[in-house]
Formats: C-alpha cells, sequence, structure tokens
C-alpha cells in the first residue's frame, strides 16, 4: 500500500481490526476521529480511503452496493488516502473474518 498524505491518512496505526465487506469493498472501524477532507463520491480499485461516518479504513477492489454501472461508489463520500500496490482483485480471495493488520514504515510511507 501507499499513503497518501492527508492527516486521516497519518493517524491511527499500527492497528489490527476484524475486517467487513460491502460488495467489492472492505472495511473496518480505526480509532480516528476526524473531518471529511476532499471527499470523493467515486472512487478506483486499488484506492485506500477513510470514512468519517463510520470512522473506517476502506480497501476498494470493486463495484459496491451503491455502484451504478462499472463504478466504485462507496455509502458517502470517503478521503481517498492511498493506493494499493500490486492487483487489487487480489482481496476477493481474502475470507470472511479474516484479521488485517496496519502498520506504518516511516522512512517510506509504504504499508506492507
Amino acid at each position: 500500500m501507499i499513503l497518501t498524505d492527508p492527516p486521516s491518512g497519518r493517524a491511527g496505526n499500527p492497528r489490527r481490526a476484524a475486517k467487513v465487506y460491502i460488495g467489492e469493498e472492505i472495511f473496518f472501524e480505526i480509532p480516528v476521529r476526524h473531518p471529511q477532507e476532499l471527499g470523493q463520491e467515486t472512487v478506483q480499485a486499488g484506492d485506500l480511503g477513510y470514512w468519517p461516518p463510520g470512522r473506517a479504513f476502506c480497501v476498494f477492489f470493486g463495484p459496491t452496493p451503491a455502484s451504478r454501472g462499472d463504478e466504485i461508489r462507496p455509502a458517502s463520500p470517503v478521503t481517498v488516502i492511498g493506493h494499493l500496490r500490486g492487483d487489487p482483485k487480489a482481496f476477493r480471495h481474502v475470507r470472511d473474518g479474516a484479521r488485517v493488520v496496519l502498520a506504518r514504515r516511516e522512512e517510506s510511507r509504504e504499508v506492507e
């Protein structure tokens, strides 16, 4: 993962959480309370987002129930805080109930 630099992208690491699927999105609550920054109504496959209403970290890899056509649409606007390295469709193989660990490598702003 590569994180961009809005304040919501710098908060809350390292973290471990149970994941939740909604369509082709994984999201989970993180202990961050931050207002919306540059909210986007649609995102791209591989985008990483922060969703303020749910205080959630989101991984988008395909359409969600809110999507229209081929677009990827979160339930409400998210702040895009980074992008996955590699194929986002690999997240289709992560089993429900898996644990997700977020950790920061300060020197490169990458999370692996």
